[in-house]
């Protein structure tokens, strides 16, 4: 398994993070499948900056041992363990996935959709999200301010796959403007959110 900065997983050691319960699907070959979401409780907490420290490390490695992870974090395993549950059950810590390498499974090309539309209807609304949530090669999408009202991010192998979404896109949903644009390199990807506001 792969963390936010694309590095490897830990192997070995003597204790690990605590793992999803067994009964949460695990990843299946090939693609990652995202796990439910963590149980919470929906607890208000306030971190300090060993809760920071250990998010910081899980962040880049979701399957660090907790005998490292403690020593980056300045604290004991016991209570490295119990800051990891409390930031599962106040809903901190959400999930646990892999991260794919896109081009490994043939979706490296990235594709921004900016939507304008006339309609503002709830229902209309929730018909363009439905198609959107149906496509699985939207894997962003957002409601914005400013000229546009709507952006997706599509991955897709090529311009003809681009395409076949495109047309599932905009098919019923009265759209008044679509525009496209191709990546050309990516300069910068992480899943890591930044900790100094928390």
């Amino acid at each position: 398994m792969r963390g936010a900065s694309g590095r490897p997983g830990s192997a070995g050691g003597r204790h690990s993070v605590p793992r999803v319960p067994e009964t949460y699907p695990k990843f299946s070959s090939g693609a990652a499948k995202i796990r439910k979401p963590f149980p919470t409780k929906e607890m208000e907490m306030t971190m300090d900056s060993t809760d920071r420290r250990i998010l910081e490390q899980l962040q880049r490695d979701a399957e660090i041992q907790v005998a490292d992870l403690d020593r980056a974090a300045g604290t004991s395993t016991s209570s490295c363990w119990r800051r990891i549950q409390r930031l599962r059950e106040a809903g901190v810590i959400t999930r646990q996935v892999a991260l794919v390498d896109p081009r490994k499974v043939n979706v490296g090309v990235t594709v921004f959709v900016a939507v304008k539309t006339s309609r503002h209807t709830p229902e209309w609304f929730e018909r363009f999200r439905a198609t959107a949530e149906a496509i699985p090669e939207v894997v962003e999408f957002y409601r914005m301010s400013g000229d546009i009202d709507y952006l997706l991010r599509v991955v897709v192998p090529d311009i003809g796959a681009y395409d076949a979404v495109y047309k599932r896109l905009t098919r019923g949903t009265d759209l008044a403007d679509v525009s496209s644009s191709f990546t050309m390199q990516e300069l910068k990807f992480t899943t890591a959110l930044p900790l100094d506001y928390a």
